[in-house]
């Protein structure tokens, strides 16, 4: 199942569970958890992306390792809200990882890396850290943003 609603997703996972975020760039996949009950969200690894069967299989790994219940994937929507093409990477991504069976919510992104890049500087990150993590932080925002929703109840 892949959905656009925080309802849906929740409805989905009655039990909750962790879940994985992920921000997809054109070079790397920045990978977030969260904890089985929804509470926060922590940055991990940064994976260079390349073929989907060698993504696959590194979120795979990731996936067994921590007990992933569902997969947040942030969509990158234009300012106005428009779908672009890397809104259409993400929705492809998100189809191709239908065959983990796992439940899959595309969360809107829209500022989520600058976001991230300004706590990283008020952290005194160097460039060369920032440039390094800046996608596992951003994905480490929008997994944030969708559980805060999730476990509010707002949906």
């Amino acid at each position: 199942m892949i959905t656009e609603s925080a309802a849906e997703f929740r409805d989905a996972l009655p039990e909750g569970g962790a879940l994985l975020g992920l921000d997809l760039g054109t070079k790397t996949i920045g990978t977030a958890f969260c904890d089985a009950q929804w509470s926060f969200a922590t940055a991990g690894k940064t994976l260079a992306k390349g073929k989907f069967t060698k993504d696959k299989a590194a979120l795979e790994v990731l996936i067994g390792q921590r007990n992933v219940k569902g997969i947040v994937i942030g969509l990158p929507l234009n300012m106005d809200g428009s779908a672009g093409p890397r809104a259409q990477a993400s929705r492809a991504f998100a189809r191709n990882l239908a065959v983990l069976e796992l439940p899959v919510l595309l969360w809107d992104e829209r500022w989520s890396t600058t976001s991230a890049e300004r706590a990283m500087i008020s952290q005194d990150f160097s460039r060369a850290k920032r440039a390094e993590k800046i996608d596992s932080h951003a994905a480490a925002i929008i997994l944030q943003g969708a559980i805060d929703r999730l476990a509010g109840g707002i949906l």
